[in-house]
């Protein structure tokens, strides 16, 4: 068997996550974590604590992250770094799906849709955790050039 000494290291990672009372939601916290470690020390072109001639800029401390999921809401430490930024590419990724949320429950909104009838459609479409205020929420901030396109004017 030539892939045998992976099983140990595997075994000990699964086993660290049965424990948990939703052992898939920690390995996705856990994976999510990583690739940001990963991803992180890239760009900064060293680890966190360590130097080397190839570092590009430093990191900066780290901000809590809400990400929405089907599975559950997650709140992620995010690594800040002093230059350039960082915006994991997971969570970038989810923002034009959640701005058509957004449009889509405004567009009802707008269309005399009550806020209770869009938490149901939102919890249909697999979203649990929205509410009927963050429906009405939507109302106040809307996309970029969506009045313009749709309505002629800008909310006063």
């Amino acid at each position: 068997m030539a892939q045998g000494h992976y099983r140990t290291p595997f075994k000990k990672a699964l086993l660290q996550f049965i424990t948990e009372p939703d052992p898939f939601l920690a390995m996705l916290k856990w994976v999510m974590t990583e690739m940001m470690r990963i991803e992180t020390e890239a760009k900064v072109g060293a680890a966190k604590g360590k130097h080397t001639r190839e570092r590009t800029t430093y990191f900066s401390g780290a901000r809590a992250r809400r990400v929405d999921m089907r599975l559950e809401t997650v709140y992620l430490l995010v690594p800040k770094v002093r230059k350039g930024g960082y915006v994991p590419f997971f969570i970038s990724e989810r923002r034009r799906s959640e701005q058509a949320l957004i449009a889509v429950a405004q567009e009802a909104f707008v269309s005399g849709v009550s806020t209770r009838k869009i938490e149901r459609l939102a919890q249909a479409m697999g979203i649990e955790n929205i509410s009927a205020a963050q429906v009405a929420d939507f109302w106040t901030r809307p996309p970029a050039g969506m009045w313009f396109s749709h309505y002629g004017v800008p909310p006063a």
